[in-house]
């Protein structure tokens, strides 16, 4: 499961002899590798309990860390990963409004269901532009002649940061203005008010994804065709729900617009 940044992640491992055995090697080596490339390498204390070695190590980048434990005499390795999240991680719904449509009570699946919001929130951006709000930057390499107008990737827009003399259109991100050879456009793309029809469309598929991984017992696929799928949906296949995509009709992206 992915952490917050910030969580502590405690790293496990168990060196074994040949046989199998666990075993307290007489010299360990922990290698983190953050998501920039760089390395950390933490001091492990000596197991409490032979060849169970255990560090707790903060989280302080957010992306994609792995893990490298060698052992020496008797040599014994092993490789593991773990993911952060920003700080900031686009969702659409609280976890508190997912579970109220799920009608779960207990804590025991938040950390699936957070996951799950965060998959929700690309396929309903996939439609509709970008819901929750955040910022990005693009390198354009425009002609050294000039261009009046650029399209930026991520719409709908709702302010441009640089260029500071930047004029741009919200529903379509294009910015005008005079812009030669390589330039930097920072904005922020997002909606500042979500669609009651946006959130509706995010718990629907929310739903039907915690719907077909469940047998009937729990909540499962049986009993209702509210969430049926009539045809795949290009580029996600089977996770829209015709429902959805209805709510979702009228704030579809034109063809071309991302």
């Amino acid at each position: 499961m992915p952490f917050d940044l910030g969580d502590t992640v405690r790293l496990a491992a168990e060196c074994t002899d040949p046989d199998g055995n666990p075993a307290t090697a007489s010299a360990v080596a922990l290698t983190v590798t953050l998501p920039d490339g760089t390395t950390e390498t933490p001091a492990v204390a000596t197991p409490a309990s032979a060849g169970q070695y255990v560090h707790d190590f903060v989280s302080a980048v957010p992306g994609r860390h792995l893990v490298r434990w060698v052992w020496s005499d008797p040599a014994c390795a092993y490789t593991d990963q773990f993911d952060v999240r920003p700080a900031a991680p686009p969702l659409i719904v609280s976890l508190a409004d997912a579970k109220a449509h799920l009608n779960i009570t207990s804590t025991r699946e938040d950390a699936e269901l957070r996951r799950m919001i965060e998959t929700v929130t690309s396929g309903v951006e996939g439609f509709c532009g970008i819901v929750a709000r955040r910022t990005f930057t693009e390198v354009r390499h425009l002609s050294s002649l000039g261009v009046r107008s650029v399209a930026l990737r991520h719409t709908p827009v709702i302010s441009v940061e640089t260029p500071v003399d930047a004029v741009f259109d919200p529903d379509t991100g294009v910015v005008t203005g005079d812009y030669y050879g390589p330039t930097t456009f920072t904005y922020t793309a997002g909606r500042e008010i979500v669609p009651s029809a946006l959130t509706d469309a995010a718990l629907i598929i929310l739903q039907h994804i915690w719907r077909t991984q469940r047998g009937p017992a729990r909540g499962g696929v049986a009993g209702s065709t509210d969430y049926s799928v009539t045809e795949p949906v290009q580029g996600f296949g089977y996770a829209i729900p015709n429902r959805a995509l209805q709510l979702m009709e009228p704030f579809r992206l034109p063809p071309g617009v991302a």
